[in-house]
This record gives structure tokens, sequence and C-alpha cells, in this order.
């Protein structure tokens, strides 16, 4: 698990931690159970405050993506599949809610949309 920050992200650094992480158990690279870094690690891994990822991994379990165990560490939580279908396509509607936007702003037609989907998605 590589976690990469970008100082120039209008997100600030600990939703920038929870969302790669997040990501890393929708996409399966975390599997359940799989024990995380502890916080005072990836902190000093990441040159970043403990308090930082302190707060990321407080995001993570209040969202139920992990639990701790206190004096072992932080672990993937099991993972209900309807849950995570469901974020995933919030994630997918977002992104196209910018795609869509930017199509329109150049003058992008629907078809010409449509096409260059279907075109990307066969690759």
């Amino acid at each position: 698990m590589q976690i990469i920050l970008s100082k120039s992200s209008k997100d600030p650094i600990y939703e920038q931690i929870t969302n790669q992480i997040r990501s890393f158990i929708l996409a399966g690279e975390l599997q359940e159970g799989a024990a995380l870094p502890s916080m005072r690690k990836l902190a000093k891994d990441l040159k970043i405050s403990v308090i930082t990822t302190k707060r990321a991994y407080e995001e993570l379990e209040r969202a139920g993506f992990i639990y701790s165990i206190i004096g072992k560490g932080s672990f993937v939580a099991e993972q209900n599949l309807k849950v995570i279908s469901e974020i995933k396509l919030k994630v997918i509607e977002e992104q196209l809610s910018v795609v869509i936007m930017n199509s329109k702003e150049i003058g992008l037609s629907l078809d010409e949309l449509l096409q260059l989907m279907k075109i990307l998605y066969e690759e």
C-alpha cells in the first residue's frame, strides 16, 4: 500500500489518506483482516503529524472500512458487497457528472461523448 500525498490538492491530508485507503479496500488491494500500518509508522513514512493519521483512521473506522483493537492495531473490516456497490456507484456518478460538465463546456454532443465512452470501455 503506497499512499501519495499532494500538497497542491484542495483536499486536506487526512482526507487524501482516507480516500486512498478506502480505494485500496474497495479495489480489493487490501483484504479483509489485513493489518494497516500503525498511525505512528504511517505518519513517519509520510512525514506528517500523528494527529493527521489518527483522524484518517478515525474517519475510516466511522465509515466501517476498518476496525481497531487497542494494543494490536487497525485492520480492514469485513465489507458488505451491497454497500461496496453503492459506494462505487456513487463515485461513478460523481465522476460522470464532472465528465458531462466538461463535455458541455467544450461543446461535445451526447452522441460524441457516448462514442468516446464506448471506445474507452471496450479497451
